[in-house]
Formats: structure tokens, C-alpha cells, sequence
């Protein structure tokens, strides 16, 4: 599978305290996040990668996945210079919330990648070419 972004729906069950790398350490409320990622070649091995328990934790990502579980995956196939975009269209979501300026975003001028939803969040395919 070539490169694309992505968005991982993850689920927290209870409110925790965690640390994100070199970001600190965070008190994440439970309820529902959206992650927006990519990859520049394997997009299947790269949303696999999220899924192991057995990995180094690189990623910030990697830090929150460790205490929390993916419940849907969203894959936007080809389109990998998006994930900017895409993750701008979650945070405009009314219930979207920061938890974490930063998180995800080190290499770019986003105020994060990952969205904060009390509740699970009603994201379906979003059309990434429009304006």
C-alpha cells in the first residue's frame, strides 16, 4: 500500500496522567481522541506499527497508545501531503478539544495533531480536496 494520512479513533476508558516524550507529562480525560498521521510509503504497515504492543516508543502517538485502544481506523490513500489539512478539518469539529499543543505537530505549524471528544466523535470520510 503506497503512502497516505490517516486518522486513528482511540478510545480512553478512564481519565490518566501521562507523558508524552519530551512534550511532559499530561492529564488526558477519558473519552475519545482523533489522531491524524501519515506515511510516505506503507500506510498499512505504519497504522499496523500503531496496533503493537512491541514497539520502541518514538512517536508521541506511540507514548499515548500504550494506555489508550484504536477503535476505527480512517485511511485517505495517496493524499499524504494532507495530514496538515486533515487534521485542521477534525480540530474545526464543535466538540473538538487541545489537550496538547503540539502533540504530533513538531515538524510543522499545527497546534496539534490529536483532537480531544467527550463523546465518540461522528467523523466519517472527509473530503480532503475541497476548500
Amino acid at each position: 500500500m503506497k503512502g497516505g494520512v490517516y486518522n486513528l479513533i482511540i478510545k480512553l476508558s478512564k481519565s490518566k496522567e501521562i507523558r508524552i516524550g519530551r512534550l511532559g507529562t499530561f492529564i488526558f480525560p477519558r473519552g475519545f481522541y482523533v489522531y491524524t498521521g501519515s506515511a510516505q510509503n506503507g500506510l498499512g504497515k505504519r497504522i499496523d506499527r500503531h496496533f503493537s504492543n512491541w514497539k520502541k516508543l518514538h512517536w508521541h502517538i506511540d507514548y499515548f497508545l500504550s494506555h489508550a485502544k484504536i477503535v476505527k481506523v480512517l485511511r485517505h490513500i495517496g493524499d499524504r501531503n494532507a495530514e496538515c489539512k486533515l487534521s485542521r478539518l477534525i480540530g474545526r469539529y464543535d466538540d473538538a478539544d487541545v489537550i496538547v499543543n503540539r502533540f504530533g505537530s513538531s515538524d510543522c505549524n499545527c497546534v496539534t495533531h490529536l483532537y480531544y471528544f467527550k463523546n465518540m466523535p461522528g467523523i466519517k470520510d472527509l473530503n480532503l480536496h475541497s476548500t
